[in-house]
């Protein structure tokens, strides 16, 4: 029977083309190329609402997720833009080392406002010099501080690496409370960076 026949020769062909697999190979044959275009096709502009919200929500959920991980352990890629770069990490390490007189400027106006009820002539010029004379003195701090961190960040970096705001990012983290800071201070007082 020749139909017979050919079918045998037919599944012995199929049996011999089928090669061992190979290590390193990828051993299945390459898709094609409009099979693979058509798996990915996804249309530009959902048209249901509801869902692309939901799908928005969910993507920024987790990018907000990410960036505050990021914000605790220090993570540079997770950071945001004003956070992110070797020399913003080196002015956090610098101001998170050292202990800043604007990081009290806050305790004390609380015991400032507190006077401030008592309507004594002590209490009322206590409170004025107490926050005239914390400001001033946290100025000069914040001052001297900012002359320090520039010259070891060009003697680090180089001249042009200085970044542009540099300066407002080491007042305002110098003149926050050491847990409220954010990104979380990655090292201990007195462990200045190198």
């Amino acid at each position: 029977m020749p139909w017979q026949q050919k079918t045998l020769n037919d599944e012995l062909a199929a049996t011999t083309t089928v090669q061992d697999e190979r290590p390193g190979a990828k051993n299945r044959p390459t898709p094609k190329r409009r099979d693979q275009e058509a798996a990915r096709k996804q249309p530009l502009v959902v048209t249901d609402r509801k869902v692309a919200k939901e799908r928005d929500k969910e993507k920024r959920r987790e990018a907000l997720a990410r960036q505050r991980t990021a914000m605790v352990t220090g993570d540079d890629a997770g950071l945001p833009a004003r956070d992110k770069g070797p020399e913003r990490r080196y002015i956090r390490d610098y101001i998170d080392a050292r202990w800043s007189v604007g990081e009290i400027v806050l305790p004390i106006m609380v015991i400032v406002l507190a006077l401030s009820f008592l309507r004594t002539s002590w209490a009322l010029m206590t409170v004025f010099f107490l926050t005239y004379g914390l400001i001033a003195v946290a100025i000069i701090d914040a001052v001297l501080m900012w002359r320090r961190i520039k010259s070891r960040l060009v003697a680090k970096f180089g001249v042009g690496k200085v970044p542009q705001g540099a300066l407002m990012y080491a007042v305002m983290r110098a003149f926050q409370l050491r847990p409220t800071r954010m990104p979380k201070p990655q090292v201990k007082r007195g462990d200045y960076p190198t």
